[in-house]
Parts: C-alpha cells; sequence; structure tokens
C-alpha cells in the first residue's frame, strides 16, 4: 500500500466495470475469466471469436498503455516455478469448484445481485483474511 494512488485506481475499477457490463449489456455473457477462458477448451463455435477478443484485450491493453508511454509497474516473482504452477492449478481447481473465479462472482455476480456470487466473495475474503493472517502472524512471513 506504499504507492496507492486513488484515482488510477479509481478509474481501474470503473473500467472493469464498465467492459463488464458492456460484455452483458451487447453480448449477453458474464465477463468471468473463468468462464470465457473454459469456454475455448471447447470445440470452436461461433463465441470463439469474442472470447479470443476479450482474452487478447487483457494481454495487449497493457502493452498498448506502456507503448503510449504509460509507466508498468514492474513485477517481481518471489516463488519457484513449480510452485507457481502448483497455485495456478490449485486456483483453477477452486474456480472450477466453485463455479468460476473472483472476477465473475466479485465483479459480475455481485453487480447482478447473485445469491451464489454473494456467498462465493464472502468466502474467497474470508479465506484470503485468515490466510494473511496465519502467515504475517503465525509463519512469521
Amino acid at each position: 500500500m506504499d504507492d496507492f494512488t486513488p484515482l488510477p485506481a479509481l478509474l481501474g475499477g470503473l473500467m472493469i466495470g464498465a467492459s463488464a457490463a458492456l460484455l452483458l449489456l451487447l453480448n449477453g455473457r458474464i465477463a468471468g475469466i473463468s468462464g470465457i477462458l473454459g469456454g475455448l477448451l471447447a470445440p470452436p463455435s461461433r463465441e470463439t471469436g469474442w472470447r479470443v477478443a476479450f482474452l487478447a484485450g487483457l494481454v495487449l491493453a497493457p502493452l498498448a498503455y506502456a507503448g503510449l508511454g504509460g509507466r508498468l509497474p514492474p513485477v517481481s516473482l518471489g516463488a519457484s516455478a513449480p510452485l507457481l504452477v502448483l497455485a495456478g492449478l490449485l486456483v483453477g481447481f477452486g474456480a472450477r469448484l466453485g463455479a468460476g473465479c473472483t472476477s465473475g462472482h466479485g465483479v459480475c455476480g455481485i453487480g447482478r445481485g447473485s445469491p451464489r456470487s454473494l456467498v462465493a466473495t464472502g468466502t474467497f475474503m474470508a479465506v484470503a483474511i485468515v490466510t494473511v493472517f496465519l502467515v504475517r502472524h503465525l509463519a512469521g512471513a
């Protein structure tokens, strides 16, 4: 939280909310990333194009921002490759088990008033709080 800047955070949140709302209003689809990516694992269909475009936008938007002179924050990974792979697999398993990822439930589900998403997001937050407490205060990290 040392470099927190409220205005860019607010603008980023508004852009995420606007993109989720536009996808729902214009395409009738929910902007949950695990569902969008999962749909690409099925045989190609008429939905392949928008899914690829959405995911490409996630990758290309920061690159375009940097290309226009924007400053991207430095990225450093403090874990080994095997640990990152394991973490990714656990996140994927959790997203599948929870019928969606944090973005789908937190941004889109709560915005639609989905009871399942309210419970899922509350669970994500509670587990995150307990995890941070355990890691920082009991494990001494």
